[in-house]
């Protein structure tokens, strides 16, 4: 929930904001009327004011993020934003090709980061897990569009 209670010199009552789109919106509603401050009934209709006006944000902001999922997935180069192509040094000094993803989980609601070894897996099966891990923690099916574009999406990699 994006709304908070501010109480300071300034504003007493509540603010919504949220960004939608890539545009900000920031709305306040205040619990003063007359220069006194709402107690009880009033003050809780100012709550649920607030409260309606996060939700009907939160609504465009969950259509916008459906809306554009297939194309925020993507960079402009044509590889997948999240899954990087790179040579890990070990401890031995080796250099080991993985595959990285590294995504904010809408599952966990936290980053996580996480890679696949070529030498271990072979290119194929590496980017195959690493688009299963994406897609698990994108909410992305496996049956979609979506999904096997990013499986065609593999970058080219060295050997």
């Amino acid at each position: 929930m994006s709304v908070k209670l501010l109480d300071n010199k300034a504003f007493y009552g509540y603010r919504v904001r949220r960004t939608v789109a890539g545009e900000l919106y920031q709305e306040y509603f205040s619990l003063k009327k007359d220069g006194k401050r709402l107690e009880g009934r009033p003050a809780k209709a100012i709550e649920k004011e607030a409260i309606a006006r996060d939700e009907e944000l939160e609504a465009r902001q969950r259509e916008y993020l459906e809306q554009t999922k297939e194309e925020r997935c993507f960079k402009p180069d044509g590889t997948v934003r999240g899954i990087s192509y790179l040579l890990k040094t070990e401890k031995s000094g080796n250099l080991t090709p993985i595959f990285q993803v590294g995504v904010a989980s809408k599952v966990e609601k936290k980053t996580v980061c996480t890679s696949f070894s070529l030498n271990a897996h072979g290119s194929e099966d590496a980017w195959h897990k690493a688009v299963d891990a994406y897609a698990k923690h994108k909410s992305i099916h496996k049956n979609s569009k979506l999904y096997q574009r990013l499986l065609q999406a593999k970058p080219k990699v060295a050997g």
